[in-house]
């Protein structure tokens, strides 16, 4: 079978890939899962071929992290470079010019006016956890509020802030103390008044005892959700009243992917830290807390850091994943991207009543599938269905929600429209063949 972009020689999977997966079973614990039931050979851009030779068109892109696409030559050759050179030495001991660049220029991008410094790291949880550290010394208290819906990483503090109990949290507690989670205005299935946040707030902890709010500004692992309009402002005007640092969880939503180079900036908020991850160095190993200097002005030198955080190498992707974005177009290119999706989702929920919303910013879109627009009671296997309808006709698409019943985009900036809406058909066939 072949299309376009999409090439099906072989069953999915492919005898070759098959044969890994029985090694795998054997080497590999099964909590570590795949998506795809087949092995990558090589990806380029939006496409991925396998080791049978099978291409397909890719809408996880590395589950959020390659913006700029897979293996972008620019990127490569950066690599390549680097590598000759030197690969490590920590940045505490032997410090490198691209760490102080690359901060240099997340520092420039964060949006306020207050000036910024940069710290890295190497995943998102690390980020997430190390601004968590950062809050409770700058501001001398303990604890910590995030949302319904949230995801903030794996590690033992950021999975207590992460909401999805299966699979994320289900018996690895116990957990650590002073998180405390409140509801998000969610427009399609709740209609919280921001005027009974403040209250919901004070029943629940002691603001003056809160060290910061976490948020997503789109939540990615959550359902692509996006807050009420005029949440996040709202929320900015709440913290600042009680001397809360407000963190903008960027991991997913950040570097370009909404149209903006954080998605925060579509409200025009300045908060006080930022996470960043994912799409930060093309897939290589790096996250990062952006923040405002007079905030990490207070934490002592040593306090934060790791052997391997800002090595050398993401480093070096980082600072051309920027220049790609930059001279590229890839912001425009992301708002361009959305308009075509949201264009094809709404079709498609004009036509398919298990459609019941579709939402987010820019690139990042998602539908939400319900077994009845009335109810809206997740459509969880349906979903399922669909992803599998899609990954045997040459489509791989993440899902998410806490009720695994969203369909997300996370797909390149540097995809082709050709190959967008191919991809696009495929999935619009297979919601046709699943509610058929």
């Amino acid at each position: 079978m072949s299309r376009g972009a999409i090439s099906i020689a072989t069953e999915i999977p492919g005898p070759k890939s098959r044969e890994i997966a029985a090694k795998k079973e054997k080497v590999v614990p099964a909590a570590l899962g795949t998506l795809a039931p087949f092995y990558i050979a090589e990806g380029e851009g939006a496409l991925v071929t396998d080791v049978d030779g099978n291409r397909f068109i890719d809408f996880t892109g590395g589950w959020g992290c390659l913006t700029v696409g897979h293996a972008p030559k620019r990127v490569v050759a950066a690599l390549q470079d680097q590598a000759a050179r030197y690969t490590h030495t920590d940045f505490t001991a032997v410090p490198y010019e691209s760490y102080v660049l690359l901060a240099e220029r997340l520092a420039d991008l964060a949006p306020g006016a207050s000036p910024k410094q940069v710290a890295f790291f190497n995943s998102g949880a690390e980020a997430v956890e190390n601004a968590v550290k950062i809050s409770r010394k700058h501001t001398k208290r303990q604890a910590i509020v995030v949302f319904e819906g949230a995801f903030h990483g794996r590690t033992l503090l950021a999975m207590t802030m992460t909401h999805k109990a299966v699979p994320y949290k289900a018996g690895f507690g116990p957990f650590a103390p002073d998180v405390y989670r409140l509801p998000l205005p969610n427009p399609y299935r709740n209609n919280i008044r921001f005027e009974d946040f403040e209250r919901m707030l004070v029943s629940v902890v002691d603001p003056h005892g809160v060290a910061a709010v976490v948020i997503e500004p789109l939540q990615g692992e959550g359902g692509f959700i996006v807050p009420a309009d005029g949440f996040l402002e709202y929320l900015r005007e709440l913290t600042a009243k009680y001397g809360i640092l407000f963190v903008a969880d960027e991991i997913q939503c950040g570097f370009g992917r909404t149209g903006k180079f954080f998605a925060i900036e579509h409200c025009g908020v300045e908060p006080d830290l930022i996470t960043v991850a994912k799409s930060i160095a093309a897939g290589l190993p790096l996250s990062g807390v952006i923040g405002k200097k007079e905030v990490f002005d207070s934490i002592p030198g040593g306090s934060i850091g790791g052997t391997y955080v800002g090595n050398p190498l993401a480093c070096r992707a980082g600072i051309e994943v920027l220049n790609i974005i930059e001279e590229e177009g890839l912001l425009d290119r992301a708002a361009a991207i959305g308009r075509i999706i949201r264009e094809r989702f709404d079709e498609m929920k004009g036509k398919y009543a298990i459609i019941g919303d579709v939402r987010g910013l820019g690139a990042m879109m998602g539908m939400e599938l319900v077994k009845d627009p009335a109810t809206k009671e997740p459509a969880k296997d349906e979903c399922s269905a669909v992803v599998g309808e899609c990954l045997r006709n040459g489509v791989i698409i993440p899902s998410a929600g806490i009720y695994g019943n969203v369909l997300r985009m996370l797909v390149a900036a540097v995809i082709t429209d050709d190959q967008l809406n191919e991809g696009l058909d495929v999935l619009d066939a297979a919601i046709a063949t699943i509610t058929n």
